[in-house]
This record gives structure tokens, C-alpha cells and sequence, in this order.
């Protein structure tokens, strides 16, 4: 008579043996614990997973982007602003982010939160709003060096917003006000003392050539001889006087 029994082991070799498979793709690894120590960093392909002797956790090796939520920072000259950034990382090192830390992505969202209100304390209003390139770097770089302990290579940070009180963006539009008012005054005074220049550099050319002085006068009696509702007294110089009395016919005196 046939026993089902016999069939029970060869199913549970079978069970097992397909257990033991592991497929990883091209951007994952697998850190495999041998009796709960670490042992080696498998993958990507066919893994094989002793049951019950070893264990393996995945790590995805692709970049990672995540939101750092809005931070209420106070700028070093006493301005709170609210600040969120985008921050870019991946893991280059599996081993180190399961091993060094139990979270590595909850880590380090939260280091990138306190991180960004660390550097941006650091510098004015003026600076947040006009060097985002800048401070960019200066988190990320302050990011990277504490992340390297796990394995993290934060790549790139980007500072999407920067919120202001409205009674500042006020205070910020008076300034810029000014600002163009100032640069209107001072191209105002350049472009008088470079038409003062040129006045003077022609009146220097004219009193060295009389003959050009008297071009001038004739050239303003010219403009000034279609206005008739007016009488204007011309100043004529003596050379010039002579010069009229000589050309105008019937003139004795």
C-alpha cells in the first residue's frame, strides 16, 4: 500500500532548497548575516540564502529624492524665514547604511533638517534670497561629510522656497525702492559732470579760436530768431560788433 508519508521529505527538501534563492536586480545588494554577523555583500544576480543560518537585507543603490519639510530658520541678522529644500543622496556603501545606523533614510532626513537650519543661521536675509547656489553647497558639503560614516553620498541640495513675512517682503520692496532711486540720482550726477566736462572742454576750444566763438553767436541768433514775443539783449563781443557794422549796408556809426 503506498504511504504519503514519503512524499513529505522530498516537498520540504524542495521548499527548502527554492527558499534558499535570492534574485537581485543591477541597482539592489544584499547584506547576508551569517548566525547574526555580518558576513559578505552579495549581488546583483542569483543569491543562495542558507535557511535558518543566514539572512539577508535588501539596499537599494538607485539616488533617492526626498523633501526636507519646512524649517523655521532666524537668519543671522534676526529675520524668520521659512525654508524647505530637496536633497538628492544615495547609498554607495550597503554594508556601512545597515550596519552604522538602523534608519539610513530616516537619518538622514533628519540631519538634513537640522543641517539646513545650521548653515542657513549662518547668513543674512539678503544672502538666502541672492546666493542660493551658494548655500546649496555649503549644506551639501556639510551633509556629505557626516553621511560618509554610513555609506551616503549626498550628491546635490536645492533650496526650493524661501518664505517671508509679509510685513518684510514690505520692508524688502522699500529698499529696493530706494535702491533704484539711488542709482537713478547717481547716473544723474555722472551724466552732469560729464556734460559739465564737455561744456568746459569746448569752452576752452572756443577761447582759443575767436573765429569759432563768433560760428556760436551767429548759430544762437539762428535758434533764437523764430521767438517773437520777446525782446532779448545779446551780448556781442567787440570784434564781432565791428565785424556787423562793416557788413551792414548804410550802417555809419
Amino acid at each position: 500500500m503506498f504511504d504519503p508519508g514519503w512524499l513529505t521529505l522530498p516537498l520540504l527538501l524542495l521548499l527548502l532548497i527554492a527558499s534558499s534563492f535570492r534574485i537581485l536586480r543591477e541597482y539592489e545588494r544584499g547584506i547576508v548575516f551569517m548566525l547574526g554577523r555580518f558576513w559578505k555583500v552579495k549581488g546583483p544576480g542569483l543569491v543562495i540564502v542558507l535557511p535558518g543560518i543566514q539572512q539577508m537585507v535588501r539596499v537599494d543603490l538607485r539616488t533617492v529624492v526626498f523633501d526636507v519639510p519646512s524649517q523655521d530658520v532666524i537668519s543671522r541678522d534676526n529675520v524668520s524665514v521659512r525654508v524647505n529644500a530637496v536633497v538628492y543622496f544615495r547609498v554607495v556603501e550597503p554594508d556601512k547604511a545597515i550596519l552604522q545606523v538602523e534608519d539610513y533614510m530616516n537619518a538622514t532626513s533628519q540631519l538634513a533638517q537640522t543641517t539646513l537650519r545650521a548653515v542657513l543661521g549662518k547668513h543674512e536675509l539678503d544672502e538666502m534670497l541672492a546666493e542660493r547656489e551658494t548655500l546649496n553647497r555649503d549644506i551639501q558639503q556639510a551633509l556629505d561629510v557626516q553621511t560618509d560614516a554610513w555609506g551616503i553620498k549626498v550628491s546635490n541640495v536645492e533650496i526650493k522656497h524661501v518664505d517671508i513675512d509679509e510685513s518684510m517682503v514690505r520692508a524688502i520692496a522699500r529698499q529696493a525702492e530706494a535702491e533704484r532711486e539711488r542709482r537713478a540720482k547717481v547716473i544723474h550726477a555722472e551724466g552732469e559732470l560729464q556734460a559739465s566736462e564737455k561744456l568746459l572742454a569746448a569752452a576752452e576750444i572756443l577761447a582759443r579760436n575767436p573765429q569759432a566763438m563768433q560760428l556760436r553767436y551767429l548759430q544762437t541768433l539762428t535758434g533764437i530768431a523764430g521767438d517773437k514775443t520777446s525782446t532779448i539783449v545779446f551780448p556781442v563781443p567787440g570784434e564781432f560788433a565791428d565785424l556787423l557794422r562793416q557788413k551792414v549796408p548804410g550802417n555809419d556809426g
